[in-house]
């Protein structure tokens, strides 16, 4: 099987398809998650890369493989970053019935309202994505020492989930306008996080972010957080923008 995947990659290569992101469907257990995934420039099999994994939000949940790409997708593909990142980056791309993380909403006044599980509980989503994952690291080379993890909105929300459920597995991790409960910040502090806020989201509010970066700190972990006065929920957009993130992703490493 290993054999194969690597035949298989290097047609990718050969094809140019390494260039943009690729179409791919990871199966288990009758089910589908459908992923985009994007190679580094030159990629080769003798070599060790970076991953990154992104998670998106709530609206760009389906399976039609197009929708996970609609919020960053430009980023990694920036001569900047293949010329000084190169990494295996994957956006992978939640069912419209299924949730990044265990919460449960509620919405008043434009408020956006969330109850986070303060249990680690049974998620399919998150079970599959870290099938995913593990076949990735399995056949790619992956330095697994140089795993990353982030998203936006859910996904941020899914970014807190993902290190709690896998302390030992992300060296960093970026959530975006997302929250967590605070029971989860001793799994989370063994992993270096860079958290970031709009002041002004009424969908999910800046009190999340605020509450497990004080909870962090409280533990020593490396943490920091970045707050935007006048960004409301697409508070990504200037995450994007920030010149030192991907300095402070990659210079991590387990």
């Amino acid at each position: 099987m290993r054999i194969f995947s690597t035949l298989l990659m290097l047609l990718f290569l050969n094809l140019g398809l390494s260039q943009d992101y690729s179409k791919e469907l990871f199966v288990q257990n009758n089910d589908t998650l459908p992923y985009r995934m994007l190679l580094p420039k030159d990629y080769s099999p003798l070599k060790q890369y970076p991953m990154i994994i992104f998670l998106h939000g709530s609206g760009e949940r389906g399976r039609d493989n197009e929708a996970q790409l609609v919020h960053g997708d430009w980023l990694f593909k920036t001569t900047d970053f293949k010329n000084n990142y190169p990494a295996i980056v994957v956006f992978p791309q939640c069912a419209k019935n299924k949730f990044w993380a265990n919460r449960s909403a509620s919405k008043s006044d434009h408020n956006g309202s969330y109850h986070f599980e303060g249990a680690l509980a049974q998620n399919t989503i998150l079970d599959q994505l870290e099938s995913l994952i593990g076949q990735l690291e399995n056949t790619l080379s992956v330095n697994k020492k140089k795993i990353y993890i982030g998203g936006l909105s859910m996904g941020g929300m899914g970014t807190f989930e993902m290190v709690a459920r896998n302390p030992n597995k992300f060296a960093a991790a970026f959530p975006i306008c997302g929250g967590t409960n605070v029971r989860f910040a001793r799994l989370l502090k063994d992993t270096p996080f860079w958290i970031f806020h709009g002041e002004a989201d009424t969908v999910v509010p800046v009190t999340y972010s605020k509450e497990i970066y004080e909870a962090l700190k409280n533990l020593d972990a490396e943490v920091a957080l970045t707050l935007y006065p006048e960004a409301g929920h697409d508070s990504w957009n200037n995450v994007f923008k920030e010149p030192g993130l991907m300095p402070w992703v990659f210079k991590h490493s387990r």
